[in-house]
């Protein structure tokens, strides 16, 4: 590395964290599990690492850093950064290539998916966790374990997918009501979670069974391939290695392990990403990929007859100064932000895909919801074009809805639970 390389970040995922000695400090995080390390960057250096992009040189960096900050900047400053994040395994490069390959090989190679985040997002005992969401979760969501009026079955759910320690009230209403109302046939579940790491292809499935510290949950292989098969123009594990680190999908498992006990049953894990649609706002239901693959879900639900529960792990929206904006949310924004959540939930339990997707992709840049893809896919799932006449799910209501509030920031990631019956 030298003034005349072009340094560039790889695809990570960046937020801004309270620091003693700088007040703020920009922290880059691997989401594909290449590294578990984290990059921590003082303000004076944020600068720096936004110009990290393959186009300039260091020594053009350097220049324009300066320019910004009003005064001379070391291009052996920008080098040496450059050289810290290479090593790292931050930078696109000869080095992350030979690590992604090898990581990728070795989770090519295992039946299971490792629970990534037990011990960190969750306890990693197995005693430690199942009293932690019975008497945390579970026991503090105040009746929606009640079984629904009229015996109705949970087809389908949103759940959070927020860390277990923040939304730990949020995941007992999800999971409290799915207990309550789970067909007691059902024994195949699918689960749709947002995608962290970019993807290439609209959807990603995992044939891997996952573990929890629970024991571990084994994937409907012949479910997966049938859905493998409706992926007509793209390949439906080029983005598998996304599942690596993925915790939306994990923290689902998790739950569905502790409520469902001993009763035997399998996951089908597919990672939604809709990438495109989300940055252009289009409706994915242009796309005849994207349509034939969810063609394809609402024919495995319709096959299960009862059988099969879709699950979503989505969280909502993602504001305040971690995710960007200037300052945090005032008692006035916070209010108006339930206003537009609760409006995007009102389609989703109108069962209408399309007004879900175009309520939130109007202000997505500003809410920044990330769980639009497997929201909308769930949707699409039980009444295809939306509020017509379908299979599945004829009913649907919000459970819970919750801002999860950062006690350092003010910063907020909204969630809610969502019950589908029929």
């Amino acid at each position: 590395m030298d003034a005349r390389s072009q340094p560039a970040l790889r695809p990570v995922e960046t937020i801004v964290v309270p620091d003693p000695k700088h007040g703020k400090v920009l922290v880059l995080r691997d989401t594909q599990g290449i590294t578990d390390a984290h990059a921590v960057i003082p303000p004076v250096l944020v600068a720096v690492v936004a110009r990290f992009t393959g186009r300039q040189t260091c020594a053009e960096i350097a220049r324009e850093t300066g320019a910004e900050l009003g005064g001379e900047f070391p291009v052996e400053v920008v080098v040496r950064l450059a050289e810290e994040l290479e090593r790292g395994l931050f930078l696109e490069g000869p080095a992350a290539r030979s690590a992604r390959a090898r990581v990728e090989r070795e989770f090519a190679d295992s039946a299971v998916r490792p629970a990534s985040h037990a011990g960190g997002a969750y306890h990693g005992e197995k005693r430690a966790l199942a009293h932690y969401i019975e008497q945390s979760c579970l026991a503090k969501a105040n009746g929606s374990a009640a079984t629904p009026a009229g015996g109705a079955r949970m087809l389908g759910l949103v759940a959070p997918h927020i860390d277990p320690w923040r939304g730990a009230v949020g995941y007992g209403h999800a999971y409290g009501a799915l207990a309550a109302a789970v067909p007691t046939e059902a024994d195949t579940f699918v689960l749709l979670g947002t995608s962290h790491a970019p993807m290439r292809e609209p959807f990603a499935l995992c044939r891997k069974a996952f573990d929890t510290p629970l024991g571990a949950v084994e994937a409907d292989v012949e479910a997966i391939d049938a859905l493998a098969a409706r992926a007509d123009g793209f390949d439906p594990y080029a983005d598998q290695f996304n599942h690596k680190r993925e915790h939306s999908l994990e923290f689902q498992v998790v739950f569905l392990r502790h409520v469902l006990g001993d009763r035997p049953f399998r996951i089908v894990p597919v990672l939604a990403g809709l990438g495109v649609h989300q940055s252009t706002g289009e409706d994915p239901a242009s796309d005849a990929r994207v349509v034939r693959f969810v063609d394809g879900l609402r024919e495995l639900v319709e096959a299960g007859s009862g059988r099969v529960v879709v699950v979503a792990g989505a969280d909502l929206a993602h504001v305040g100064p971690r995710f960007g904006d200037a300052i945090a949310y005032d008692e006035a924004r916070r209010g108006a932000l339930e206003r537009s959540d609760r409006g995007s939930l009102e389609h989703a339990t109108s069962l209408d895909a399309g007004a879900f997707w175009a309520d939130v992709a109007r202000d997505l840049d500003e809410r920044r919801v990330c769980g639009l893809a497997p929201i909308w896919t769930l949707l699409r799932a039980f009444r295809g074009a939306g509020g017509g006449s379908g299979s599945g799910a004829s009913a649907a209501r919000v459970l819970h809805y919750e801002q999860t509030v950062d006690a350092d920031d003010g910063s907020i990631v909204s969630h809610a639970a969502v019950g589908f019956y029929g």
